[in-house]
């Protein structure tokens, strides 16, 4: 069902005007495989970060920044680190967000993958606790820290780039290529991880660990070589000269609608994103970051068991994520998005009832659905969604910190929050309410949130 921005027929020839006539010509259509080509890169290197980090403090970093710990206490205190870095993302997602609107989506691109790749390499060199004490946990956190500034705003700038580069009939589609970078992050780290737990033990928590992180940097050259000739996408680049001009217009055309709306009115497009990405980030980063140490250090179950379900996984992604974008622009937005909540929702209960059969291919196929569902298929949907509900004029800010802030009270406590619970109780249920709870707050969301399928992008105004 078309919103009201989209109700009349030439709705998607002005959402696509600007991307069209780009294309158009040889040039635009290099622009626009540069920059497709770029956005997916960019967020592989971010996932891969944080899917590195995600896999390690799970598997390694309680013995070698923790060690003595019980199995519940190092597995608490590594993915306490690993919130850090979420605590850090809004604020980068302020930053960058207000300097991508001003000066421009490239500049922010080329800023974070530089600030990311430095800190995920640097990672890789930390000694050990046994080495400099507690300095080795005192540097994680600040280079954990570093690295989630600039995460803040690289997924989101992606996004943003992708959605504005795309024709309004098929964004769904060709903004789910942000999804596709994130999964191949993930892909990369799995693989990765999977070479590396065949070490022993010894090599492993002494040098072997490093080598993912230090890798990671290679990512980070490509990325950035490719981002240096990068131009601006479309809808920024017709708008930049006229942007100061066009917000006053915005301001003094309808005074009485700005004067008169409500706090929830004003900032009702902004609250439906922060819940929206609560019902995917949180379940995300519990399929695949908490799942995956319950599973190792508490089931002790095999670690090439998980880390072969998280390479799975993301070979399947390549199939969902674009299947999930076209099913958005086939059906809508809002009603893709609101049955992948549902059935997080009912994969909660029955998912822990089976990792607790510690059969490996049990296992496995529990953590594939889990993160087919909550890893792919509803970020899939969420590109292109975030991208319209927002307008031009402060797009990347409302965006990048909306993310941001929806994942800081989601995914980045939500292995923390599930381990103090299992600490606390000794039993999976809390957690698995606690999946259901959040998934369930991004089905309700998506009754408040509006279907912007086809919206013009260059409507200075939020979607609500």
């Amino acid at each position: 069902m078309p919103t009201p921005q989209c109700a009349n027929a030439n709705c998607a020839s002005s959402a696509s005007s600007a991307a069209d006539q780009r294309f158009a010509t040889t040039e635009g259509r290099k622009d626009f495989w540069r920059a497709t080509f770029s956005c997916w890169l960019g967020t592989a290197m971010e996932y891969a970060d944080f899917a590195l980090y995600g896999l390690a403090a799970g598997i390694i970093f309680g013995d070698v920044f923790f060690p003595g710990a019980t199995p519940e206490m190092a597995l608490l205190s590594s993915f306490a680190t690993w919130s850090v870095g979420f605590i850090a993302r809004p604020i980068g997602a302020l930053f960058f967000g207000w300097l991508g609107d001003r000066k421009g989506r490239k500049v922010v691109l080329v800023s974070t993958i530089i600030l990311m790749g430095a800190s995920t390499t640097l990672i890789g060199c930390i000694p050990s606790y046994h080495s400099i004490g507690l300095w080795a946990p005192a540097c994680l956190v600040l280079l954990r820290f570093s690295q989630g500034f600039g995460a803040g705003a690289e997924l989101s700038g992606g996004t943003v780039m992708l959605g504005e580069y795309a024709p309004a009939q098929r964004r769904g589609l060709v903004s789910s290529i942000i999804a596709l970078g994130s999964n191949s992050g993930t892909l990369i780290a799995s693989l990765v991880w999977l070479a590396v737990v065949q070490m022993d033990q010894a090599s492993l928590q002494s040098w072997g660990w490093r080598l993912p992180f230090l890798g990671s940097s290679l990512i980070a050259l490509a990325a950035l070589w490719i981002r240096r000739s990068l131009r601006e996408s479309p809808v920024f680049e017709r708008k930049k000269e006229e942007l100061q001009q066009q917000r006053q217009q915005a301001i003094s055309a309808k005074p009485d609608i700005h004067d008169d709306r409500s706090l929830w009115q004003r900032s009702r497009a902004f609250m439906v994103m922060v819940g929206l990405r609560i019902g995917e980030n949180g379940p995300s980063y519990l399929a695949q970051g908490f799942i995956i140490g319950y599973v190792v250090k508490v089931l002790a179950v095999d670690k090439s068991v998980a880390t072969s379900a998280v390479f799975i996984a993301s070979l399947l992604g390549f199939l969902i994520i674009p299947l999930a974008g076209w099913l958005s622009d086939r059906f809508g937005r809002r009603i893709t998005y609101r049955w992948f909540c549902l059935l997080l929702v009912v994969y909660a209960f029955p998912a822990f009832m089976l990792l607790d059969s510690r059969e490996p291919a049990i296992v496995i196929a529990t953590i594939v659905t889990g993160m087919a569902l909550a890893s792919l298929g509803i970020f899939g949907v969420q590109a292109a969604w975030g991208v319209e509900i927002f307008g031009v004029a402060h797009r990347y800010t409302k965006m990048a910190t909306a993310k941001e802030l929806g994942s800081i009270l989601s995914g980045g406590t939500a292995p923390l929050v599930a381990a103090a619970l299992l600490s606390w109780t000794g039993h999976w249920w809390p957690i698995a309410t606690y999946f259901a709870v959040m998934a369930a707050i991004g089905f309700f969301t998506t009754f408040v949130a509006p279907e912007t399928r086809g919206r013009d992008l260059n409507d200075p105004q939020d979607a609500i």
